[in-house]
């Protein structure tokens, strides 16, 4: 498996950020991708830390660079991607433009799903009942829309991951996490997605927000990547946990 030219490197769903650390993080991203950009060479690329609704977010989508070699694309998106704090990066599609000012929509490309589930995710979440992996009716309908946003990247790994604050047992947690994750996955599954393009994997508390508190209820959280595949060997960053 190997990543296909411009696209999709790793994606995840934005998260909601409170007003006092949302700018200080996204903003340390911001500047520590532009580091990462210079060094690589790549002075026409932007990195937009902003969801197509203007909600700042992790998960970047890099623009520009058309000049350069699907090698330094990729070198350039993985080593943002492993920038602390980071969630995931993303390329806009070729030809998209430069990138858009903030709020604005950009290009639809294959991959504009993720950005499609971001919106939907930032100021939305999926609920469980409490301490089960039971996911509540009033749920129902954001499922709908995440599977119909989600259903573009049909042939591309999507990977669930749940993620637990570190109140209570570590290893009850964990397992939880991972309970919920596949009860999304299934979730899907029913709604129309192929199963064997989800992935489902719990974190527990391994992975807080960064800012915010690991004992933070907010870190209770259902998260989504979605990966560009080609049937070639399969590589460690490429794949992601399987469930």
């Amino acid at each position: 498996m190997k990543l296909s030219a411009g696209a999709v490197v790793v994606a995840g769903i934005a998260l909601v950020f409170d007003a006092a650390t949302g700018p200080v993080v996204v903003g340390r991203l911001d500047q520590m991708a532009q580091e990462v950009i210079a060094r690589e060479g790549g002075a026409d690329i932007r990195a937009d830390f902003h969801t197509s609704t203007g909600a700042l977010t992790r998960h970047p989508t890099l623009y520009g660079g058309e000049s350069l070699d699907d090698g330094r694309r990729v070198r350039i998106a993985r080593a943002i991607a492993a920038l602390p704090g980071a969630g995931g990066v993303h390329w806009a599609s070729r030809g998209a433009g430069p990138a858009p000012e903030t709020g604005e929509t950009p290009e639809r490309g294959p991959y504009h799903c993720q950005r499609d589930v971001e919106s939907l995710l930032a100021q939305r979440v999926i609920r469980f009942n409490e301490g089960s992996a039971s996911i509540t009716a009033d749920s129902a309908t954001l499922l709908d829309e995440v599977a119909d946003a989600l259903e573009p990247c049909g042939g591309s790994i999507i990977a669930i991951a749940g993620h637990s604050d570190a109140v209570g047992d570590a290893a009850i947690n964990l397992r939880l996490s991972r309970q919920r994750a596949l009860a999304v996955r299934d979730a899907l599954v029913a709604r129309g997605l192929p199963r064997d393009g989800l992935r489902a994997q719990g974190y527990g508390s391994q992975r807080p927000i960064p800012g915010i508190p690991p004992e933070d209820s907010a870190n209770r959280r259902i998260e989504f990547s979605v990966i560009a595949i080609e049937p070639l060997q399969p590589t460690p960053i490429d794949t992601p946990d399987a469930g």
